[in-house]
């Protein structure tokens, strides 16, 4: 061969390498990369071919369901059923817009692509059938739902109902909220839903899930976890004086402290302060634990933690800060955030004489021939404090519902704990107010006890009628009462 010949055969011989290689590296290093890419359609159009699995109550009841189009690339499309009651649960699944949440993590399983049904997918296949996807079951009451949602109305905020055993979610609500049925497909129709929706064009953003993406400041509900540090350090008692000034003037500083109300805080004992919800007793409590042991007793509850339900919760917050604002982060103010999921939890774990369980909203995953894929088992986080201290504590919330500041979440028969909240907020206080309500409820038959948290970020109320007995503990009570109605 002569040698210009012998250099094009070279030159092509690099070309049939180079080609290879660049073949393999695009089918086996950026295989996952171009599937799940964006502009990608071939995912969307062959993840809507078919109906997708459901998302179920726990019950059995689907939530979700599927319709046909007229689409030529989409087959199918996703529907709800009282959407805006359950977005804050299944998220969506859109044509256009991809996915989020439940329908988001469990894509696999609804579609049929999930590695576990494998099986079914061949049995499918050598059958003849279309592929089918399987169902998620969810822990959630539809009665314990639509009592928050119905009580919320057109408030603005947030509820989530706990069995304190478990860690089951039994209801989770956010508002406002929206349906995602109205954006599932690919028109111009669904453009303009989802358009409205986004928080440049909608202020009160109704895809925020603020049960478990938003945090706010969790006033005086944090009382709670303020007292557990107290009888945990040892430092208190319940029944104890607590050698408390009123006003307290908040360390290194020259700034006074004072109570809502006249109510007997000076010196108040712990049920005392807690049942009158003093500031005065709280804050001193805090400073004198210190803000290193502060963060230890809150992390014990969940706090500084993302918990995964399995839809991410964003973590809550108790700070490193300077004494005057350690102290008043102990009453729940200052740099002190929380979610609704998180001061359910603390709830929880009072009612569960201190045991914390890992909350979740997933039961099962199963197959389309109805195997189960995947089933949770209630996991123990931690303990919170322990069960003498615990006891104590639910002493003092039950105090503040039977003669203290939450007799409005009240119920017959029923033994009721909780703790009200109004949350200061804005530079200088100059916004109005965050309403909670934190509670259990726990009958006599040895059922498990249910745990709530409600907060309520604006309602078309006056400013002096913001109060977590008056805007968040009726809400609490719905729920408390569907569930216990659903085990009687």
């Amino acid at each position: 061969m002569n040698k210009p010949l012998r250099r094009v055969a070279i030159f092509c011989g690099l070309l049939m390498v180079a080609l290879m290689i660049r073949s393999n590296w695009i089918q086996f290093v950026q295989a996952d990369e171009l599937q799940n890419h964006p502009k990608n359609r071939r995912v969307a159009i062959e993840r809507y071919q078919q109906p997708r699995g459901n998302i179920l109550l726990s019950n059995g009841k689907p939530i979700t369901g599927s319709t046909e189009t007229k689409s030529i690339d989409f087959k199918f499309k996703r529907t709800y059923k009282n959407g805006k009651m359950w977005a804050p649960v299944t998220g969506y699944a859109s044509q256009a817009f991809d996915a989020s949440q439940l329908e988001k993590i469990y894509d696999g399983i609804l579609t049929g692509d999930d590695d576990r049904l494998f099986f079914n997918r061949t049995i499918d296949m050598l059958t003849g059938k279309d592929q089918k996807g399987g169902n998620v079951i969810t822990t959630l009451d539809a009665e314990v739902q639509k009592a928050a949602y119905e009580t919320m109305g057109d408030k603005k905020g947030a509820a989530v109902a706990l069995n304190a055993e478990t860690g089951a979610i039994l209801g989770l609500v956010s508002t406002p909220s929206y349906d995602p049925s109205s954006f599932a497909g690919m028109s111009d129709k669904d453009g303009e839903a989802w358009n409205s929706l986004q928080k440049k064009n909608n202020p009160d953003e109704p895809m925020l899930n603020r049960a478990l993406r938003q945090t706010y400041p969790p006033g005086s509900t944090f009382k709670v976890v303020t007292a557990a540090a107290a009888l945990e350090s040892g430092m208190y008692d319940i029944d104890e004086k607590t050698d408390t000034p009123d006003p307290y003037r908040l360390p290194d500083t020259v700034t006074d402290l004072g109570n809502d109300g006249n109510h007997p805080c000076e010196d108040a004992s712990l049920r005392v302060a807690m049942q009158w919800s003093c500031n005065t007793v709280f804050a001193k409590i805090s400073h004198e634990i210190g803000n290193e042991k502060m963060i230890e007793y809150s992390e014990k509850f969940g706090f500084n933690k993302e918990h995964f339900v399995p839809v991410r919760a964003v973590e809550s917050v108790y700070p490193e800060d300077n004494r005057p604002q350690n102290a008043m982060a102990g009453i729940g103010q200052a740099s002190n955030r929380a979610t609704p999921l998180q001061m359910a939890m603390v709830a929880a774990a009072v009612a569960n004489d201190g045991k914390l369980m890992e909350p979740y909203m997933v039961d099962q995953l199963v197959a389309p021939n109805l195997n189960v894929v995947e089933e949770h088992t209630p996991k123990e986080i931690g303990r919170a404090v322990s069960p003498e201290n615990a006891q104590k504590l639910q002493q003092m919330m039950e105090a503040v519902v039977e003669k203290g500041t939450g007799t409005t979440a009240q119920i017959d028969g029923v033994t009721v704990g909780g703790k009200t909240g109004t949350a200061q907020h804005g530079e200088n206080n100059s916004k109005n107010p965050y309403a909670w309500f934190i509670s259990y409820a726990k009958t006599d038959d040895g059922s498990p006890p249910i745990a709530v948290a409600v907060v309520i970020e604006s309602a078309n109320v006056l400013r002096d009628d913001i109060a977590g007995s008056k805007l968040a503990a009726p809400v609490a009570k719905a729920m408390m009462e569907a569930a216990l109605d659903g085990k009687r």
